[in-house]
């Protein structure tokens, strides 16, 4: 007797169609809660606190942000940074007038003023936390942003898990070896690093003290 090939018979259900609800933006200016952020435009992200606007995106000016998601990343590594050399007149007349041989981190605020910040200790914490040393009240700084880390071939910049990250002349690094001259970015503030020796004059406000509060740009 010849048996017969049994055949299964297999159904397959239409794919699911998920329809996921769409983010809600935010505008520059108002207050979105605590959390992180990024520019519908360009992606670069800012981190909130719970009283804190959104401000104008410092990477591209656009005005509308969404929640960043805890499952994607924002691009920022496709953010191009690039040195401020438009207007460094100030940069040259404080390195003309600093009067004690030292190395300094030094920023205009947004007012103009100068501030050369002493690097004397071991450690120098930049961030927006109340605990840092050098301190910026903005949300493209994390609270946690850079640490100045004293070694023995000279002073490094490190890069504190920060989300934005920082940059050394233009690139984005982890860490890197100071020069005289360097520029370091954090978040959409420039500062400078000064490696002085002993030359005449001081108009400008020289700081050391932990917790200082500046708004540079």
């Amino acid at each position: 007797m010849i048996s017969m090939p049994s055949w299964t018979a297999w159904h397959f259900a239409p794919p699911v169609t998920r329809r996921t609800a769409p983010m809600k933006a935010w505008t520059s200016g108002n207050v979105a809660g605590t959390g992180t952020f990024r520019c519908t435009d360009c992606d670069y992200p800012v981190s909130l606190d719970a009283v804190d606007e959104l401000p104008t995106c410092p990477n591209c000016g656009g005005t509308e942000f969404v929640r960043a998601s805890l499952f994607t990343t924002a691009q920022t590594s496709v953010v191009e940074v690039v040195p401020d050399i438009e207007d460094q007149a100030w940069l040259e007349v404080l390195r003309d007038e600093l009067n004690e041989p030292g190395q300094y981190l030094a920023y205009r605020t947004d007012t103009d003023d100068v501030v050369a910040f002493t690097l004397q200790r071991e450690w120098t914490r930049i961030g927006r936390s109340l605990a840092a040393d050098i301190r910026f009240d903005d949300p493209t700084v994390s609270r946690r942003h850079a640490l100045i880390v004293r070694q023995p071939d000279g002073l490094r910049v490190l890069d504190d898990r920060s989300l934005n990250g920082v940059f050394v002349n233009g690139e984005r690094v982890e860490w890197s070896t100071l020069a005289h001259g360097d520029e370091i970015v954090i978040g959409r503030h420039h500062l400078h690093f000064l490696d002085a020796p002993a030359i005449s004059g001081m108009r400008f406000t020289r700081n050391s003290e932990p917790g200082a509060t500046a708004d540079a740009s």
